[in-house]
């Protein structure tokens, strides 16, 4: 929305749009390929909760944050969690949290410290309890969301490493066509699912994990070779294009690159 602002476009159409879109994609994804698809969900609670929360102060969105996350913990499930982390997302940006979280060293390592220290109870009960009781049901779920933070926060220390360079060759070609990559693991796990047998919900975590690192790797290399000769994502692209309202150049070097640049 900001970057929608800049360039003097009206935000909460383009976010319409993208979200309309998104919709779309992720209702042939469910009809077509895989029913326990996550894109009609972030588009619908985008539509129901994000896009009216950008009339609303920052305050009251982070306050609505808060509300909603506790209520989740206490109700349980993943899709009511959903609307609370938006609604966070949207006060970290909104306030400039998201802005300055990768110029300290500090303030990372003490988050992922204190995460790691509530994660840690946590995952003692959801260990040593009935995985049916609802004590257990809320510690996975605080284990989850703690362990989440322990993960962005020692991505974030790593990146002010030396290690940098080598993180973003590896994660960006993936970031920059992730919904492109989050289509075709799809079609990728069905077909192993037809040479190994068996639903991939039933899968034990080692199989997972051998077809997991192929998957990723072929998306890597071909992600990597595609943005070498392409702006965006195959489906990024058609996804911008029906945001904007307009056919965004696709290849480098084109005559269409030429005269936006121009």
């Amino acid at each position: 929305m900001e970057s929608a602002a800049a360039r003097g476009a009206s935000p909460r159409l383009l976010l319409l749009r993208r979200l309309v879109t998104l919709l779309a994609i992720g209702l042939a994804h469910y009809v077509l390929l895989w029913q326990g698809e996550i894109l009609t969900v972030y588009a619908i609670l985008g539509l129901l909760i994000l896009l009216p929360s950008s009339w609303l102060p920052r305050w009251a969105v982070a306050g609505l944050s808060a509300a909603l996350l506790v209520t989740s913990l206490l109700i349980g499930g993943f899709y009511a969690m959903v609307p609370a982390l938006f609604l966070l997302g949207s006060a970290l940006v909104r306030y400039g949290v998201i802005g300055r979280i990768d110029r300290s060293t500090r303030v990372p390592a003490l988050l992922a410290a204190a995460f790691a220290a509530g994660a840690a109870p946590a995952l003692w009960v959801q260990a040593s309890g009935s995985p049916a009781g609802p004590v257990v049901r809320l510690a996975s779920v605080v284990a989850g969301l703690l362990l989440a933070g322990v993960y962005v926060c020692l991505v974030l220390l790593l990146l002010r490493s030396p290690l940098r360079p080598a993180l973003r060759a590896v994660f960006a070609p993936l970031g920059r066509m992730a919904l492109t990559n989050y289509l075709t693991a799809t079609l990728l796990v069905l077909a192993g699912g037809h040479l190994i047998g068996g639903r991939p919900g039933d899968w034990p975590s080692t199989t997972v994990i051998l077809i997991a690192a192929p998957i990723l790797t072929v998306q890597w290399l071909f992600s990597a070779f595609w943005l070498r000769r392409h702006h965006y994502g195959p489906v990024e692209w058609l996804w911008r294009w029906a945001t904007w309202a307009r056919r965004p150049p696709l290849r480098r070097g084109s005559r269409a690159d030429a005269e936006v640049s121009a």
